[in-house]
């Protein structure tokens, strides 16, 4: 009889040691390859301006520098609008937006799944249709809506649109079909909880993965959001707006620009960072069923 192998003083029954060893290479592998752009990037953001117009290109910086984060924070001090005003509409609009779009996807989402009323298989059907289309299509109609309600060149008009975005509603809705029982709740009601409380401390703690990486997208998105034809006060814009305008300037900024593409993507990598392991469970159990 061939020896069981343990692990934990637990029998592992499904592949050998050297199998292991393989498939930990394998991914080790993998996810050397894939943070290479992110090396990259860096690289780029440390090269002087000699290298960074190299041909043929180089990957590896060889006289790493800091001038062009220098040279980046030299022109934020030339603006006339703040670059703390940047910063804080981003991260104002970025917060606001994602709550807002967290709660209300949420809500919609707890009502198409574990509440039956009538029109919601219709409902929901129009909520997939609409995934179909790009915010390019719509831009005019929502533009349209903001003027009539007085919106543009307000926070509001940015902010208002993320949130009802279909996506986040479509990913908390199959969320919670799979991961949230009806038993659980029919108990809950039982005992005399009330609808808006079984939402809040029922449903939403057993689709934290669900809501954890809705505010990935949501917040990355936001973040990244560069001009709007919502906004047209400069004090409103965003901070990638602001590097948009700085980066204008030709080619002569090419080393400031490269370093605003690193400053612009630690936020999102900090919150991702924070919540991967929820993000990998979403993907793992969204696509399951009972």
């Amino acid at each position: 009889m061939a020896r069981l192998r343990t692990r934990k003083h637990k029998v592992v029954l499904n592949r050998s040691a050297g199998g292991d060893f393989g498939i930990t290479f394998m991914l080790v592998l993998l996810g050397a390859f894939m943070f290479l752009p992110m090396i990259y990037a860096i690289c780029q953001s440390l090269k002087p301006l000699d290298e960074l117009f190299m041909f043929p290109p180089r990957f590896i910086v060889r006289k790493p520098t800091l001038d062009n984060y220098r040279d980046l924070f030299s022109l934020m001090d030339t603006s006339w609008v703040p670059f703390s005003r940047y910063i804080f509409n981003t991260v104002f609009i970025s917060i606001v937006g994602t709550t807002g779009n967290l709660f209300f996807s949420s809500l919609a989402a707890y009502s198409f799944a574990k509440i039956r009323f009538p029109g919601a298989k219709g409902m929901f059907k129009l909520v997939r249709t609409s995934l179909m289309f790009h915010s390019t299509v719509t831009a005019i109609t929502n533009f349209i809506i903001m003027s009539f309600l007085g919106m543009v060149d307000t926070y509001w008009a940015i902010i208002v649109p993320a949130f009802c975005t279909t996506m986040g509603l479509y990913l908390m809705k199959q969320f919670m079909d799979s991961a949230v029982t009806d038993a659980v709740l029919e108990s809950a009601r039982l005992d005399g909880a009330k609808e808006l409380r079984i939402f809040w401390q029922i449903a939403m703690p057993m689709v934290k993965p669900a809501w954890l990486t809705l505010i990935i997208y949501s917040f990355q998105g936001l973040w990244n959001a560069g001009s709007s034809i919502y906004i047209h006060s400069e004090q409103l814009k965003s901070f990638n707006y602001a590097i948009g305008q700085i980066l204008a300037g030709g080619i002569k900024r090419s080393g400031a620009g490269a370093a605003s593409t690193i400053i612009m993507m630690m936020v999102p990598l900090l919150v991702f960072v924070v919540s991967q392991s929820n993000i990998i469970e979403t993907m793992g159990s969204s696509g399951m069923k009972d």
